[in-house]
């Protein structure tokens, strides 16, 4: 059997930009981190700034126009969320739908948070919802068996056809 090579050579550029961000220190979240590096919202990946919240482009993606919609502020679980903090997550889950909605013309959207650890939380110490386009048939063989997602445009592409997208509640 003979390895298969699925090029994306594009990923490099990405991968040594996010490599330049300073890391987070010992008190700051991941996502604290991103916020605090002084990159451009367009470096970092941030779609969308609320008062409250904020969304930015998942570096790991599951397939193009995935993002992840978060609070500034590092909080594990819902109940550590201020009711500003709950009213503008959600305005951003929202906000996120409809410009994925527009921007891909999906057959479904999934929505969800993996709270702890136990969950699945890749980052636990900071609550994120996962916004991302589905169409039928798109779980293959590749994700099934090869463990290899295919993703049919670069970042900057989706970062631009999100920020289009994204409807205006006053955010940035």
């Amino acid at each position: 059997m003979s390895l298969e090579r699925l090029w994306a050579t594009w990923r490099s550029d990405y991968v040594a930009s996010i490599a330049q961000a300073p890391p987070p220190t010992g008190d700051q979240s991941l996502f604290e981190g991103i916020l605090a590096s002084g990159l451009s919202d367009e470096e970092s990946g941030i779609v969308w700034r609320g008062r409250h919240a904020f969304s930015l482009l998942n570096l790991y993606p599951y397939t193009s126009g995935h993002v992840l919609v978060l609070p500034y502020r590092a909080v594990p679980d819902l109940g550590g969320l201020t009711d500003e903090e709950a009213a503008d997550l959600w305005l951003g889950i929202r906000s996120a739908e409809v410009a994925i909605t527009s921007a891909y013309s999906p057959d479904g959207v999934n929505i969800g948070m993996n709270i702890g650890r136990a969950a699945g939380a890749g980052v636990p110490d900071h609550l994120h919802a996962h916004v991302l386009p589905r169409w039928a048939g798109d779980t293959n063989f590749t994700t099934a068996i090869a463990e290899v997602r295919l993703l049919p445009e670069s970042l900057d592409i989706t970062y631009r056809r999100l920020t289009e997208a994204w409807p205006d509640h006053g955010g940035r």
